[in-house]
């Protein structure tokens, strides 16, 4: 029998072979196949986790932005008051001067002035934090994520504090040239107009709307490009005028500076920068409208929005409510201007998209 058997093997030798080597090989293929399967699994589970991660930090980094913008508003609002101040002004009417109706002009200006002078800033100010902190956002989530291994850091603390320091040329010198400039368009819309000539809100809106059209018209016109300076100075006025004795630290501030200029003088940021004014000024109006509503005399609210263009005001009335519009525009508690602002789907798109871009390894950005 083991004679047959073996002969048996002999005659189909290669067949035997042949499944053998098939089978190993099937076996072979099945053992690199559950490897690879195993490795792509472990692959898309540290992506998955890689970008839950960075959707956290990012979510969390935008949390900051608002804190962030909500807290700067009172230093915003005094620095507009500091060099707009009509209170001193109004305090002198009560003393009751020869020169009542030139004061009285001087709150004009002033006061309309200022109220939108905070429209702008405020604007300016939500942006731009919007950009900074999702460029420094980046680089910290690089640095923790992706530069562990004893790299030096791509945003070391003190180019964090540099970098946001200058958000004070907003504060500063930015803001100053923002109400010189407004305050010209202010005068040529409104100095004409007389303090007892009554004004609707349809045509309150007409005098906001050529004051914004000087205003932002003219920056194409004047030394300043856009609208953009107001928020950062131009490149010779940065650090980079230092021809020498320039730090590591220096070096990468003005890097990161140059990238947020080329940001802001983007039409995507333009686009972002005048949704955001659009809706301010309208929520500025909005505000308005709460003094403009007529009596009661009915119980019926449908007609309201009618009715509204038919009240009119003198201008002397308006200017104490434009006046106070500062405190609720530049107000620390949420309010309804900024909760407008901190909410535009468009702010919240240009932000991921900058987070995006500053979060990736450059490796995988070429």
């Amino acid at each position: 029998m083991l004679s047959s058997t073996w002969n048996f093997i002999k005659r189909h030798k290669r067949k035997f072979i042949f499944t053998g080597v098939f089978v190993g090989g099937v076996y072979l293929l099945g053992k690199y196949a559950q490897r690879k399967i195993q490795e792509m699994q472990e692959r898309e589970a540290a992506e998955y986790i890689a970008q839950a991660r960075r959707q956290f930090h990012f979510e969390s980094n935008q949390r900051t932005c608002n804190m962030t913008v909500l807290s700067m508003l009172p230093t915003l609002r005094e620095a507009i008051i500091h060099h707009l101040n009509s209170e001193s002004l109004t305090a002198l009417l009560k003393t009751k001067p020869a020169n009542k109706l030139e004061i009285w002009e001087d709150i004009k200006i002033i006061s309309f002035t200022r109220s939108i002078v905070a429209v702008y800033s405020t604007c300016m100010l939500v942006v731009l934090l919007r950009v900074q902190l999702n460029v420094i956002g980046g680089y910290l989530y690089l640095d923790n994520s992706v530069t562990k291994n004893g790299m030096t850091p791509l945003a070391p603390p003190d180019v964090q504090q540099q970098y946001l320091s200058s958000i004070q040329h907003l504060l500063g010198e930015g803001l100053i040239e923002l109400i010189t400039v407004v305050k010209k368009a202010v005068q040529e819309v409104l100095g004409p107009v007389s303090l007892k000539q009554s004004l609707s809100l349809q045509e309150l809106e007409q005098q906001l709307t050529q004051i914004r059209q000087l205003v932002e018209e003219g920056c194409a016109s004047s030394k300043h490009k856009s609208l953009s300076w107001y928020m950062m100075p131009d490149e010779e006025n940065t650090l980079a005028s230092q021809a020498c004795g320039l730090t590591e630290n220096d070096v990468t501030t003005i890097k990161l500076l140059n990238e947020t200029r080329d940001l802001l003088e983007s039409p995507d940021f333009t686009t972002v920068l005048c949704t955001c004014l659009s809706r301010g000024f309208i929520r500025f109006l909005d505000n308005m409208s709460e003094f403009f509503r007529p009596p009661q005399v009915d119980s019926n609210p449908s007609s309201t929005p009618d009715r509204l263009s038919h009240v009119s005001l003198p201008l002397a009335k308006i200017i104490p409510i434009i006046n106070g519009q500062i405190h609720s525009i530049c107000s620390e508690i949420p309010s309804h201007f900024v909760q407008d602002l901190l909410l535009i789907d468009q702010v919240k798109e240009f932000a991921a998209n900058v987070y995006e871009t500053f979060s990736t390894p450059q490796e995988l950005q070429n």
